[in-house]
């Protein structure tokens, strides 16, 4: 779990984060999402480490970042995987080269013990026949996946995604956040993940943090999502018609079930369940 605390962030003279606190639970994909400009890259960063806070507290697990001696970051920071927007994949290493980059820079594992770490991780984003290729000998979303098994390969407690479907198409960005949904929930990791893909916060949004000019404004579920009466969140998930049509549909269908008796209830989930089936 990590917790931030009153984080406030500036650059010059332009105050970009105000005071925002939040929780990021364990096990969970959490999304921080917003509008561009909002503040939502900055807090993914400053939470990681990019760059420092001017002031609040970053917890990680019930430890306050500033009570962490120098050991105990360096520590920290290996257990933290990021898979940044464009990949930042090394275009003169194979994808073998590239996963086990941080093997031969953190660890004292044999040649033998890196191979064995770097294609189980490549087994694990399902990538096969790759080893030898060159990042630009491969597809989008094949980069993406190399920069997923790097990002898991030191075994992370801390998982963090900035615009993972950034440049992907549709059908390969469900791919992508069914791939982060599992080893989130596989390996008991703390993900948060920075988007605007709303296809993402309705497929794997199982705690949304929404900024709005540098304040977090709303906190809730994918299922929440829906009931929300923030109207800055509602004017940002909601601008295109067919989100809205979504939306009225769910209300609707919502109405419906808080009207109907318990048996009535069952009755038409089992009614809707044969009907997918």
């Amino acid at each position: 779990m990590i917790e931030v605390e009153n984080i406030s962030k500036s650059f010059a003279d332009k105050q970009v984060l105000f005071d925002v606190s939040a929780k990021f639970d364990k096990g969970k994909t959490n999304l921080i999402i917003g509008q561009s400009g909002s503040g939502k890259t900055v807090l993914l960063k400053t939470i990681v480490g990019l760059h420092e806070a001017d002031k609040g507290e970053i917890i990680f697990d019930c430890e306050p970042y500033s009570d962490m001696k120098t050991r105990q970051k360096k520590k920290l920071r290996q257990e933290i995987g990021m898979v940044f927007q464009g990949g930042a994949l090394f275009d003169s290493l194979t994808i073998l080269e590239n996963i086990m980059f941080p093997l031969d820079m953190f660890t004292n594992k044999t040649r033998k013990e890196k191979l064995e770490r770097t294609r189980f991780c490549l087994d694990r984003v399902n990538l096969k026949n790759v080893e030898k290729l060159f990042p630009a000998e491969i597809s989008g979303g094949m980069q993406k996946r190399t920069a997923i098994a790097r990002a898991i390969v030191l075994n992370p407690k801390y998982l963090f995604f900035d615009e993972p479907n950034s440049g992907l198409d549709p059908k390969t960005s469900l791919v992508i956040d069914q791939l982060i949904k599992e080893i989130t929930e596989e390996y008991n990791i703390t993900t948060i993940i920075n988007t605007h893909d709303m296809n993402s916060v309705m497929e794997i949004g199982e705690k949304i943090i929404f900024i709005y000019q540098g304040k977090k404004a709303w906190e809730g579920t994918r299922h929440e999502i829906f009931q929300s009466t923030c109207e800055e969140l509602n004017d940002f998930i909601f601008a295109s018609e067919l989100f809205k049509k979504v939306r009225n549909s769910v209300l609707s269908q919502m109405d419906e079930k808080r009207f109907m008796p318990g048996w009535m209830k069952k009755e038409n989930d089992s009614l809707r369940s044969k009907e997918q089936e």
